[in-house]
Formats: structure tokens, C-alpha cells, sequence
């Protein structure tokens, strides 16, 4: 099994001392030229469903922990390693009663226990700005296979990842991964989101379940892609094979007319096709997604800002997931797919079905007396086919101290869900047809 002990990837950092005179001369060279960084956290999260009545909860969560990342320098020509350990620890704030569903917490944030784990233990080989190909577990920034770095760990992946850069601007994409690990995991599983919790011993929370505990595993996934960037102008292509799920493609293009007047307007396009067997359905996938966005970027005297408004179709189909419904293992549930109509609780790709959505957004940076902030103010309404309509007005404010402080930013998100879908109208299966506010405060401090 591919990096079956990841320990070994650790050990190597310690090994690889002894021969890194190709590219730092004295031990203590390497040392100075290798980076550590990483994020103190501090999250409290809470969900107001309007519940009221027996058996109906509000749910919230406390957690604080964070992630230590260590990269070597370089050695023998272009080698390196990297370690991240991660940890989320309740301190015993949390209602963890009623297990194995737990009604009072937020278990989408770091699960029911507390996190500590080795999240990235990996060998690369870097030619900068040429070529990287980066073995073991990693962190991906992939459109359908990403961090989903919104609660208090990111998700990471084990497997083999290439970059290629043969023409500047110009990249080739490749990977192969077998297991992962999820925001709420402590270790690596060959499952995905569609899998119920505890699968395989698996604390997998958040996701958008669909399978028995009895399903098959699955054997990860196979990608390729490529972008291309050229004067203001940018394009991505991507196919996904979700083994035992769906063969995806997707593909981007945006362009940004840079002015020089301070307002400078941009469009883009979005374009996905899924289709093949799936575990999901015996009528397989077969699902055809759009989108449109447009907006400008613009510079005032408090700062610079973005305006946006963006629309995504979901087309129906006769048969297939959900009847044509987007088959997205590593990000439903989450709601960290690229569509840009994706709000903070849900989107398209979230189980909704076929439908359409559009979505309205502002985002200002402030500097206000030395002090800055950014704020955020959006809303996406989705009326889809088969599970009613729901809105989403949101709004985010994130302080950045500075001075004595750099690094710390104190944010915080609110997203109210409403809608006349018993479904979809809020995110509890008790209490149906009421509205949902989920408020999300979230210290950090980088070093």
C-alpha cells in the first residue's frame, strides 16, 4: 500500500541531514534555510435552527489548536520534506452527549474527540518555477479536491502530485491519490464525504451521506490538468476519474481588463460535465453544470473592493444522482466547491439537485485610522427542481490588528439559510421549514 507508514517520510527529514552539503554548505545553513511557520486557532462556531419543542437543539462548538508546518531546505539537487502536525482540542467545553449523532455539538468543526495528528508527511523533488512532484500525504489546491479550510483543520490527501511548467504561465497537472484525510479525521481512509460517519472507524463529519456503512471503499481518484495564463486573460482545464463515483470534467476561463483607472472590470465562465457508473446510483451520473460571473475591481480612498454578480445552471436529467445531480466526493457537504454561486452553508453541488442559483457579492478592504478590516457582504438564492428554493444573506467581517499583533485576525460569519424547501430550508432534519443561522467566530494567529 502507497506510504502505508508515513513515519518513514518523517524519518527521512532527519536522515536527509547528512547530505545536504549540494545546497547548504554547514549543517547549520540548512537549518537556517529551512522554514517553519503554522496557525494558532481559536474557533467558535453555533447554529441556531429556531428550535423549539422536545427533541429540537441548537448545536455550537469551541475549539482551539492549530497547525506546526516544517519544510526542509533543499538537498541533493532539488529534494525536500515537509511535516505538518495538527491538533483540535474541546478542553471539555463542549455537550459531546447523545453520541453516536450528538444534537447539541457542531461536530463539522473537529468531530466529537479531540485532533491530534500528522497531516502532511511528504518528499518532494522542486526545479522552481519548472517542475515540482511531491509524494505522500499534502495539502491539494485543486478545484474538486482541496483544503475545504473552513473549519479547524484542513483536509489532505495522500498520493503522488506533479506541476509541470514546460512555458511560463503554462502548467501541467497531475496526480494520483489513494486515501484521505478529512477536516474532522485522525488519520487516512479510503472513503470520501458520500460515506457515513464512523465508516471504518473513520470520524468523517459534514458531508453529504448517501451510502451504507456497508459499502465498498474506494480507490481514490485519478486527475490531470493544465492552465495557462496571458495578459489578464486566464484558462484551467481539469478531468477528474472519482473511482467508483463519477468521471468529471471541468474547465475556466476568465479575463480582467486592467484599465489603469482604478476600476477595472472582469468576466468569467465555467463549464462541467460529469458522467460513468457510480456507487451512488444504478443509473450511474449524468450531470451538465454552468456558470457565468462578472464584476469589476475597483480602489478607493479606504481601500480596495470587488464587486461581483454570478449565475450557475444545473441541468435536469432522466435518470442518474439526484436526476442529474453533481457528483463532488471531497467537497459535498462542505460547500468548498469552485462554483460561483457556492454561499458559506451550501450550493448546487451540496445534494441540492438540478436547478440554478445566482449569487451577489461585495467585498471591501478597509483602512480606517491604521486599523484594518475586510468586510464581505453576499447573497445567492437557488430555486432547484426537486427540493424547493432556499436564500442566503451573509456577511463577514475580519480584523487585522497589526503593529505588536501582526498575524492575528479576529473574523467573524454569519449566514442566515431560509426557504420553502422542508429539506433545504435550514440544515437540522427536526424542526423543517424553519430558518437556520449559522454564526462562525474564528481568531488566528500566523507566525
Amino acid at each position: 500500500m502507497f506510504i502505508k507508514n508515513r513515519i518513514v517520510i518523517a524519518t527521512v527529514a532527519v536522515l536527509c541531514g547528512v547530505s545536504v552539503s549540494a545546497q547548504a554548505e554547514t549543517l547549520t545553513d540548512f537549518f537556517k534555510q529551512s522554514k517553519i511557520d503554522g496557525q494558532i486557532r481559536s474557533y467558535y462556531f453555533s447554529r441556531d435552527y429556531g428550535a423549539t419543542g422536545p427533541n429540537t437543539y441548537n448545536q455550537d462548538v469551541f475549539s482551539l489548536g492549530g497547525m506546526l508546518n516544517i519544510k526542509t531546505a533543499p538537498f541533493l539537487g532539488g529534494f525536500g520534506v515537509g511535516v505538518s502536525f495538527f491538533a483540535a482540542h474541546g478542553l471539555g467545553a463542549n455537550d459531546t452527549s447523545g453520541g453516536p449523532a450528538y444534537p447539541h455539538l457542531d461536530a463539522t468543526v473537529m468531530g466529537p474527540q479531540s485532533i491530534d495528528a500528522l497531516g502532511q508527511a511528504y518528499l518532494q523533488y522542486e526545479i522552481p518555477k519548472t517542475l515540482l512532484i511531491r509524494a505522500g500525504d499534502q495539502e491539494l489546491d485543486t478545484p474538486w479536491m482541496n483544503g475545504s479550510d473552513s473549519r479547524m483543520l484542513p483536509a489532505t490527501y495522500q498520493g503522488v502530485f506533479a506541476d509541470i511548467s514546460p512555458y511560463h504561465d503554462l502548467h501541467l497537472y497531475g496526480m494520483r491519490i489513494f486515501r484521505w484525510k478529512s477536516r474532522t479525521s485522525n488519520s487516512y481512509y479510503n472513503d470520501n464525504l458520500f460515506y457515513s460517519a464512523n465508516y471504518e472507524g473513520d470520524e468523517l463529519y459534514g458531508g453529504g451521506t448517501q451510502l451504507p456503512t456497508t459499502a465498498p471503499s474506494t480507490s481514490g481518484t485519478l486527475a490531470f490538468g493544465a492552465s495557462y495564463s496571458l495578459m489578464g486573460a486566464k484558462a484551467t482545464a481539469w478531468y477528474y476519474d472519482f473511482y467508483q463515483f463519477a468521471k468529471m470534467f471541468y474547465a475556466t476561463a476568465d479575463y480582467t481588463l486592467k484599465t489603469g483607472t482604478g476600476v477595472d472590470p472582469f468576466v468569467g465562465a465555467q463549464y462541467l460535465r460529469e458522467w460513468g457508473a457510480s456507487l451512488l446510483s444504478r443509473q450511474g451520473v449524468d450531470a451538465t453544470a454552468w456558470g457565468v460571473i462578472g464584476g469589476v475591481n475597483y480602489k478607493t480612498g479606504m481601500g480596495d473592493g470587488t464587486f461581483s454578480v454570478a449565475y450557475n445552471a444545473l441541468a435536469p436529467q432522466t435518470g442518474g444522482f439526484l436526476n442529474g445531480g453533481i457528483v463532488s466526493p471531497y467537497t459535498v457537504g462542505y460547500a468548498t466547491d469552485p462554483l460561483y454561486t457556492t454561499a458559506m452553508i451550501r450550493g448546487l453541488a451540496d445534494n441540492l439537485g438540478p436547478g440554478h442559483g445566482y449569487k451577489i457579492k461585495v467585498a471591501q478592504h478597509l483602512d480606517l485610522m491604521g486599523q484594518k478590516f475586510l468586510a464581505i457582504a453576499a447573497f445567492a438564492h437557488f430555486t432547484t427542481y426537486y427540493n424547493g428554493s432556499s436564500s442566503y444573506p451573509y456577511f463577514d467581517l475580519t480584523y487585522f490588528p497589526g503593529g505588536a499583533f501582526k498575524g492575528l485576525s479576529i473574523r467573524d460569519r454569519v449566514e442566515l439559510a431560509t426557504g420553502t424547501s422542508a429539506q433545504f430550508g435550514n440544515g437540522a432534519g427536526f424542526n423543517k421549514g424553519h430558518s437556520f443561522i449559522y454564526n462562525r467566530v474564528m481568531l488566528t494567529y500566523a507566525f
